[in-house]
């Protein structure tokens, strides 16, 4: 037999050795794991006492972990809920936009660049400048969601709910108002009614704010146009500051009232009923 023979035949006899080994072994680990699980079966029937502590600490352990899951529920649909999306995925120019807003708002990116792109949506939807929109936005509420006049405006828009309520019935009901989207989706219809109203932008922001009537709007129609103005740069690239001051008109402030009003114009946002337009 030649070498190369030999070392052929040495391999092919130590592989038969390992696996007749490994069989052995599998077959004893088999026998074994038989006789100890027979061992624990006989032990059980025997010992009727140790069947039933194991059954109760098995009762205690699965009860356990049932309240730890109901304690911390798992909800992965949760985040459907969020009204919020990555700046990085907008458009350039809306993220600009979005940017701009958080630093100057001090609210974080992510929901605001859901509204700016809500806003843009709905601008071109309506023929309304999303930058007017937004400057509304800023203006009513500084981007609260929750924000509420003395007199009853809510939301990020300051729309007044009750004289509103039929524009939230598509929404599911009045406590939509609460909701970013909604709130924005309603104050656009009413900014567009009012604009339309009026036969132009300034009268229409007089409509809005329910001044239309009164000799003054407590500059309210100044301070959106020129928070409008400054979107308006921030949009086409231009650098802005953050830190002019523009007055935000929130529900619970209190400008100079106009004559004869016997409560501020910023509490009387978007009043108009469908009767009256």
């Amino acid at each position: 037999m030649t070498a190369s023979g030999k070392v052929i035949a040495s391999v092919r006899t130590f592989v038969s050795d390992v696996t007749d080994g490994f069989l052995e072994i599998t077959h004893n680990s088999f026998a074994l794991l038989g006789l100890a699980v027979a061992f624990v079966a006989l032990t059980l029937v025997a010992r009727p006492d140790l069947r039933q502590t194991g059954e109760e600490e098995l009762r205690s352990w699965l009860q356990s972990r049932q309240a730890a899951l109901l304690a911390a529920p798992i909800e992965p649909d949760a985040i459907e809920r969020a009204t919020a999306t990555n700046p990085k995925d907008l458009p350039k120019e809306q993220a600009t936009v979005a940017y701009w807003l958080s630093k100057k708002y001090r609210v974080a990116p992510e929901p605001i660049a859901a509204l700016v792109s809500e806003a843009y949506e709905l601008g071109a939807r309506n023929k309304l400048d999303p930058t007017l929109i937004l400057a509304i936005m800023a203006i009513e509420s500084s981007f609260n969601p929750f924000a509420q006049s003395a007199v009853g405006a809510q939301g990020l828009m300051q729309v007044m709910t009750r004289v509103h309520q039929d524009k939230y019935q598509h929404f599911g009901g009045h406590l939509a108002a609460f909701d970013p989207v909604s709130n924005l989706r309603v104050g656009v219809t009413v900014l567009k009614e009012c604009i339309a109203r009026a036969g132009s932008l300034e009268g229409g922001l007089r409509y809005y704010v329910g001044a239309a009537n009164l000799e003054d709007d407590g500059g309210y129609a100044i301070k959106v146009l020129a928070e409008h103005t400054r979107l308006r740069q921030v949009a086409a690239g231009r650098p802005v500051p953050t830190n002019q001051t523009q007055g935000p008109m929130l529900s619970t402030q209190a400008p100079t009232p106009a004559p004869a009003a016997t409560t501020s114009t910023s509490d009387k946002v978007a009043m108009l009923s469908d009767s009256g337009l």
